[in-house]
Order: C-alpha cells, then sequence, then structure tokens
C-alpha cells in the first residue's frame, strides 16, 4: 500500500487521484470513477468530490493508496 501525504486535513478524490498519478486530469478522473473501478474504504465510490480524510483507503486498479 501505497502512502500519499497531503498538506491540509482533507482533499477531494478528483484531486487525489491526480495527486496520485493515477490520472493526468480532471476528465480523466471522471471518466475513471464513471466506470466503477474506484473503491474508497471498501465501497464504490463515483463522485469526483467526495471529501477523503487522512486514513482513507483508495483502491484502484490493483493498487491501494492511503490519504496521508
Amino acid at each position: 500500500m501505497r502512502e500519499i501525504v497531503i498538506s491540509d486535513g482533507s482533499i477531494r478524490l478528483g484531486q487525489f487521484l491526480k495527486l496520485a498519478n493515477v490520472v493526468e486530469s480532471g476528465a480523466g478522473a471522471r471518466s475513471l470513477l464513471e466506470s466503477g473501478d474506484v473503491q474508497v474504504n471498501g465501497e464504490v465510490e463515483n463522485r469526483r468530490g467526495r471529501q477523503l480524510q487522512r486514513g482513507d483507503v483508495v483502491a484502484v486498479g490493483g493498487a491501494e493508496l492511503r490519504v496521508g
């Protein structure tokens, strides 16, 4: 599991996916989320604006990313 450190207490899912280099743009994040391939804490998530907190785990493409 890879930890992605954020500077604030929370981050939006779309921004997090860009920060983690999973997607290159907001449009890429939107299409990835619409495909149903992203899970947050074990549940499928399709909202790009979902607020993530430190300790949340995002699973995408076989990789797990923890918000740090």
